[in-house]
């Protein structure tokens, strides 16, 4: 077994916590970790991973699971990096990758994180599971709730865009909507849920949605063949995914699979009209300031404040990184742009990546031989409201 427990990310001095009962935060606030015997875990083999089935729970050695445990699972992970290489033209890249996570159930890469978390829900005994989401996270956790016959509580800002609201209740999620932000639909669903023992898997609120993002590394570096990247950029809200990643590089690199070094640079994009980690890493802040009157189109980057700021401002240093924020318009045509080069549907989220490498680009931040990985976090169809009509053809 080499799950063994839980233990605070800042970390604070508190004791180990057992993971065969519930937990969320550390005493102290922080978000938890899972954690492995790593040393144990030498013994296991990059080769053992050729017959295996091709999902996130091909690592499952590496993921929060006890012998006995069946993993709530619609085929999530193993996306495909795909190298464009006209958009690398138009930029002068030689090595341009897309890891596109619109390929993941429900057409994001929140049901990474929804299998892992609902999986342990369902072990520790929840009946109810709750989130508060700008959309995709709740849409992600619908759908696992309801293939692990749990009863799914969903609460979202009232003006989220409709496809995410009618999706979740295609998937029998109960659906409350909620004026302001994604962070007041948070504290409305603890309101509710605490009282009745709703199991709350809020991002990093509970240990385990980041154990599902972090197998996005484990892909990289297995679709690389056991090397990094240089460069990873990554739109960030919450920040689970570029958290969970710079937890995986690490364990990865624990374990003896891919050899220390010199990680990628962990570039962190946000929206000109929410940027709180661009802020605070300009300022050469620990934690960031919740922003006010946050407003942007892409869902997924309207985090006015997140509970894991300071683990992003840490990875983003520690990898020689940086964090920057772009226009609307930009992460549209980074958008159309994706489309018609490569024939990616990308959701705001991910243009705002092909934005934020322009100008990185631009400013000599990004050399043009570098191995540049760009995340494609979702799909565009539930965003086509935010496509102008105007290049349609009557």
């Amino acid at each position: 077994m080499s799950f063994t427990h839980l233990e605070c990310s800042r970390p604070c001095g508190a004791p180990a916590l057992d993971p065969r009962t519930r937990h969320h935060l550390c005493r102290c606030g922080a978000p938890l970790f899972a954690r492995y015997d790593l040393a144990a875990l030498r013994s296991w083999t990059r080769e053992s991973l050729r017959d295996r089935e091709p999902t996130l729970w091909r690592y499952r050695e590496l993921l929060p699971v006890f012998p006995g445990d069946t993993p709530i699972s619609l085929g999530e992970g193993y996306t495909p990096l795909l190298h464009a290489p006209r958009l690398g033209a138009e930029l002068g890249l030689s090595a341009l990758f897309v890891k596109d996570e619109s390929l993941n159930p429900t057409n994001s890469f929140k049901a990474r994180g929804q299998s892992t978390a609902i999986t342990r829900a369902r072990a520790l005994g929840a009946t109810t599971v709750s989130v508060p989401t700008a959309g995709n996270a709740g849409c992600a956790m619908a759908a696992y709730a309801a293939a692990a016959g749990l009863d799914a509580r969903v609460f979202m800002p009232r003006d989220v865009k409709r496809a995410f609201v009618e999706e979740c209740t295609l998937l029998g999620a109960s659906v409350e909507l909620v004026d302001g932000l994604i962070t007041d639909a948070g504290r409305i669903a603890a309101q509710r849920g605490a009282p009745l023992g709703w199991y709350d898997v809020s991002t990093l609120k509970e240990p385990y949605r980041l154990e599902g993002k972090k197998t996005m590394a484990f892909e990289l570096a297995e679709q690389l063949g056991w090397r990094w990247p240089d460069v990873v950029i990554y739109p960030t809200g919450g920040g689970t995914g570029l958290i969970g990643m710079w937890k995986g590089f690490q364990e990865l690199e624990d374990i003896g699979w891919v050899a220390p070094g010199q990680r990628p640079r962990m570039i962190s994009v946000q929206a000109d009209g929410c940027a709180p980690i661009v802020a605070a890493f300009a300022d050469g802040r620990d934690t960031a300031a919740p922003v006010t009157d946050a407003h942007t189109i892409a869902d997924g980057l309207r985090v006015p404040s997140a509970v894991g700021d300071f683990l992003m401002l840490r990875a983003i240093r520690d990898s020689g990184g940086t964090a920057l924020s772009v226009s609307d318009e930009a992460m549209i045509d980074g958008m159309r742009r994706m489309g018609r080069l490569e024939g990616i549907s990308a959701a705001p989220e991910g243009g705002a990546t092909l934005a934020a490498l322009d100008a990185l680009v631009a400013s000599g931040q990004v050399d043009r031989d570098e191995l540049v990985v760009l995340f494609n976090t979702g799909g565009a169809l539930k965003y086509l409201e935010v496509l102008s009509t105007s290049s349609v053809s009557e």
